[in-house]
């Protein structure tokens, strides 16, 4: 993943709109799907919500490989091109 340009910071990002897109379904179907109840609701929130860790994790072993490639402070058009160079 690191090598197609993506970075530890867009897999968190990734994971904080999750968070947001969790609460924005959960309301979502409680108004949209009146006679569904809050169980449904709660199910979207839920399958929503499963992708922020799962993101963090992401991000966590991102930022490990940038640590050990030693690209964690280097931005992504550093990063090209050094590529490029090499």
């Amino acid at each position: 993943m690191h090598e197609m340009g993506v970075r530890s910071e867009h897999a968190y990002m990734a994971a904080f709109a999750s968070i947001g897109l969790t609460v924005a379904a959960w309301m979502t179907s409680l108004k949209a799907e009146p006679g569904a109840g809050v169980a449904r609701a709660d199910r979207w929130g839920l399958f929503v919500g499963e992708w922020a860790p799962t993101f963090f994790g992401l991000g966590v072993a991102l930022s490990h490989y940038e640590q050990h490639d030693g690209t964690l402070t280097a931005s992504v058009h550093d990063l090209r091109e050094h590529r490029a160079a090499s």
